[in-house]
């Protein structure tokens, strides 16, 4: 918990017992993901789906967040979940209330990498 609470970016399972490992505590990987998937259940972190099975956590804080990460040089960004808005819009235009959504924010390319990319 104390790793997750003094970082200030998303980590991985990998990256916390990566951490845990250079403390010379003695602790397996299993472990490191089954309390991130009980931190997770009761609602004390974030889970990022990166997709292909891999997942960011990072402590809860006030409002839902989303991650997205460069496909090139694999930075991560967090916004804001834009759902409030969508489902706004959508009683605008349609009458409708949404009862369930899913908003899949996985992937882009920085700005960065975007202009690296135009150069070549």
């Amino acid at each position: 918990m104390e790793i997750i609470s003094n970082s200030h970016e998303c980590l991985s399972a990998m990256d916390i017992y990566t951490k845990i490992d250079g403390e010379s505590m003695e602790i397996d990987l299993s472990t490191v993901y089954r309390t991130l998937e009980a931190f997770y259940t009761h609602g004390i972190v974030e889970k990022f789906d990166l997709g292909e099975g891999k997942y960011n956590y990072k402590l809860k804080d006030k409002g839902h967040k989303h991650l997205i990460e460069c496909e090139v040089c694999h930075k991560h960004v967090e916004i804001d979940c834009p759902m409030q808005q969508v489902q706004e819009y959508v009683k605008a235009k349609t009458g409708l209330t949404l009862l369930d959504s899913c908003v899949n924010l996985n992937k882009g390319i920085c700005k960065d990498c975007s202009s690296e990319n135009k150069k070549q």
